[in-house]
């Protein structure tokens, strides 16, 4: 339901060049990102099959990142200069997480399977949907083409790779690192509605409470006699028997 209501806006998000070309930026960073993590993860883990998979794993992010890094650069330097300062769309277009919700440790093998697989296919389900919206753009989608590809067989790899170092528990994990991804995503929101909040209660103070002050301050100012007060002065010598 929720993809149906934003699918409106992914649309035009997609179809606006500066917003599509700050969005691939932004992947740029994100996969980057995720291969150093899994680069790491490959010295950690003592299971040969698992390095030589990780390795692999952070190479095609690398690749992704220059994909993502070189066809957003194209877009960008195409622009006018005022027209490359766009709105934040981050929540419409939300891409693959980093490794931020795990911890990447020596002997933590299985919950990062588990998060690499809830995420790869996080990713590979939003990269689906934003190619379908560049219908008039075959450029950035023979992009996501290529990394769609990369996509289903790094969420094919961890699951199975999950299920092979931990048959019984496998589907435990899953769903742990599931709510882990829920209760992340939520801070994430909750956050976001923070600053939201913020913005409006500042907005409203200085746009509508201090003027409110400033007038009231005004009108009782208007009520007072301009000048300075006439102040009567009393007889020094009549004053002399009060004390």
């Amino acid at each position: 339901m929720s993809s149906f209501i934003l699918r409106p806006l992914q649309f035009l998000v997609w179809n606006n060049l500066a917003l599509k070309a700050r969005n691939l930026l932004r992947f740029a960073e994100t996969e980057a990102d995720g291969g150093r993590d899994i680069a790491r993860a490959a010295e950690l883990t003592s299971d040969p099959v698992l390095r030589r998979l990780f390795l692999r794993h952070a190479k095609d992010e690398q690749r992704h990142a220059e994909l993502f890094r070189r066809r957003g650069a194209e877009i960008m330097l195409a622009l006018p200069p005022d027209a490359r300062r766009a709105t934040n769309t981050d929540w419409l277009t939300p891409g693959e997480r980093g490794l931020d919700d795990v911890k990447v440790r020596r002997g933590g093998d299985a919950p990062l399977l588990a998060f690499l697989h809830l995420s790869e296919k996080s990713a590979a389900g939003d990269f689906a949907v934003y190619r379908q919206l560049l219908t008039q753009d075959p450029d950035t989608r023979a992009v996501f083409d290529e990394i769609l590809r990369d996509e289903t067989y790094h969420m094919n790899y961890t699951l199975a790779q999950l299920k092979r170092i931990e048959p019984v528990k496998s589907r435990r994990r899953l769903w742990w690192a599931r709510l882990k991804r829920l209760w992340n995503g939520y801070l994430r929101l909750a956050g976001a509605l923070a600053g939201l909040i913020s913005g409006v209660v500042l907005t409203l103070f200085y746009f509508v409470i201090l003027p409110l002050f400033a007038w009231t301050a005004k009108r009782a100012e208007q009520k007072e006699p301009p000048g300075w007060r006439a102040v009567e002065i009393r007889d020094p010598a009549a004053m002399k028997g009060q004390y």
